[in-house]
């Protein structure tokens, strides 16, 4: 019997010997720079003659790994592959389907520096960070395997003298993963494998940015021993493969996390009926946020200020569950956020490979134009209290950015930004504040810090956001605390790392026979 779940711990990075380890999986990582990357279909790796670099955030001359891609006749390849080997797959017993998520976990944990060292040169994620993506990473896969170990068990009915009743759940067929290059691992692989665990075939197609990270992971589930064609690795452009996995007759579910404008075109897209579709598809989505922290009057000022800055600034804000809103009671606006500007000011914009780093550079020249973009707009909409100062000279970096005294209603207050720009809203009252929170189409994650009672319960009812926090930061999801997923256009509230989540990717069949 396995033990009870337990989170993975993160790793202590005051600790040199911690350091030194790292150091030397960036210097591994460092030797194997570079490498090309096949398609893998059905365990047959092909190259093509269309590739797309993948290179560093930080240092964007520096080229990752070059990674093929493909095109409609091959996503048809993988498409049917994927129902060959769903054919034999669906039967294969559940413990079994756990276990290769337990091997793959196990693998993972003993190169987790590795892998965290992959997200820094490819992602731009500093230690902290990336070692929480790879913690992340193991959490999903142990939580999976043992969900899918309880679902696979009788299920409670009620019983009846005369006849045998029994409830299972069953794999729905060929999934279409869509995952994100802010977490690459960690939403990646819990995607994947909450599919084929569940006994379904998945057809991934990773994020452009972050490609070489999943071609890592795919091979770790190679090593895991998961039969070939029951993970089949797809990168290429999203408006031609994209497009032609999602309408498929053969596409049973479409499982991704990203912008509301891709979420809300593969839903459309997927609900149009194809000709020999035998189903109606179905769609697990994550859109993205616009989150805010409230502050109360009546609130522990420092750990609001400690909440705010880890929240907006983490990975350099480019998280859907990051604090790009601060919602402050005017009684304590102005300490409020001269606390939040002491805390920035001294954060250091670098290298995330500098163990010294605490913001990296963002993903790529859209990103970097895109906040540009945002931080003009900001300078007509608020007071720029800190940062607003960008260059891609060597890498894609962007100083973490303040704006004070932004109206609720403002572009910088309702539309997603994705990077290191935080807005300061003043609120007349904690009623007032949890109005303007409310006022974006997301509905993701948000936080108060209050040391009052009736507002914390307030929040409780009236704060529209799928994962609420009180008196803590925004951000850090844990696997099996934090079920994750949001309301309105944040997306489907799936709630990754639930007891719920491994229902999206079956269906019910009762049984009765009567005696």
């Amino acid at each position: 019997m396995r033990a009870t779940f337990k989170n993975e711990p993160f790793t202590n990075f005051q600790s040199e010997a911690n350091n030194k380890a790292y150091d030397a999986a960036l210097e591994l990582v460092g030797s194997r720079l570079g490498r090309e990357y096949p398609l893998v279909i059905g365990g047959r790796r092909i190259t093509t003659t269309r590739t797309l670099p993948s290179t560093n955030p930080a240092s964007k001359n520096q080229v990752i790994g070059v990674v093929s891609q493909a095109d409609a006749s091959l996503a048809e390849e993988a498409i049917q592959t994927a129902a060959r080997t769903f054919d034999s797959w669906k039967f294969t017993e559940p413990n079994e389907r756990a276990r290769y998520l337990y091997k793959a976990a196990a693998l993972l944990r003993r190169r987790k520096h590795e892998f965290s060292a992959w997200m820094t040169v490819e992602a731009g994620k500093t230690r902290a960070e990336a070692d929480a993506d790879t913690a992340e990473a193991i959490d999903f896969m142990e939580f999976y395997a043992r969900e899918l170990q309880r679902i696979s068990k009788p299920q409670p009915l009620t019983p009846l003298d005369d006849e045998e009743n029994q409830l299972y759940y069953i794999p729905l067929g060929v999934g279409i993963v869509i995952p994100p290059w802010n977490f690459p691992l960690a939403i990646m692989a819990g995607m994947t494998t909450a599919a084929f665990v569940c006994g379904n075939t998945v057809v991934l197609k990773p994020a452009s940015p972050t490609s070489v990270i999943a071609a890592q992971f795919f091979e770790l589930l190679e090593e895991a021993g998961v039969p070939a064609g029951v993970v089949n690795y797809l990168p290429g452009p999203g408006s031609e493969v994209g497009d032609y996995l999602v309408d498929h007759p053969l596409t049973r579910f479409v499982s991704f996390t990203g912008s509301r404008e891709v979420g809300l075109r593969i839903n459309e897209r997927a609900a149009k009926t194809q000709p020999g579709q035998k189903w109606i598809k179905r769609v697990i989505a994550e859109m993205g946020g616009k989150d805010a922290i409230i502050v109360d009057a009546e609130a522990d000022l420092d750990l609001a200020a400690d909440s705010i800055v880890a929240s907006a600034f983490g990975f350099s804000g480019q998280k859907c569950s990051a604090c790009s809103r601060a919602i402050v009671h005017e009684a304590v606006y102005d300490e409020v956020l001269a606390k939040v500007l002491d805390r920035t000011n001294r954060l250091k914009v670098g290298d995330p490979a500098d163990a010294s780093t605490n913001v990296g550079a963002v993903i790529d020249d859209k990103a970097f134009r895109k906040i540009q973009e945002y931080i003009e707009i900001g300078k007509g909409e608020g007071r720029l209290v800190a940062g607003g100062v960008s260059d891609d000279s060597v890498g894609y970096f962007i100083e973490p950015t303040i704006f004070a005294d932004v109206d609720a209603n403002a572009r910088i207050s309702l539309e997603e930004i994705f990077g290191p720009v935080l807005a300061f809203t003043r609120a007349k009252s904690f009623e007032n504040a949890l109005e303007i929170a409310n006022n974006t189409e997301f509905g993701l994650t948000g936080a108060v810090i209050s040391r009052n009672r009736a507002h914390l319960e307030q929040a409780r009812r009236e704060f529209m956001a799928g994962n609420l926090y009180l008196n803590r930061k925004c951000t850090g999801a844990l696997v099996g605390a934090h079920p994750f997923g949001g309301f309105n256009m944040s997306g489907t509230d799936s709630k990754a790392g639930g007891r719920d989540y491994l229902l999206l990717f079956t269906q019910a069949k009762i049984v009765s026979e009567r005696y």
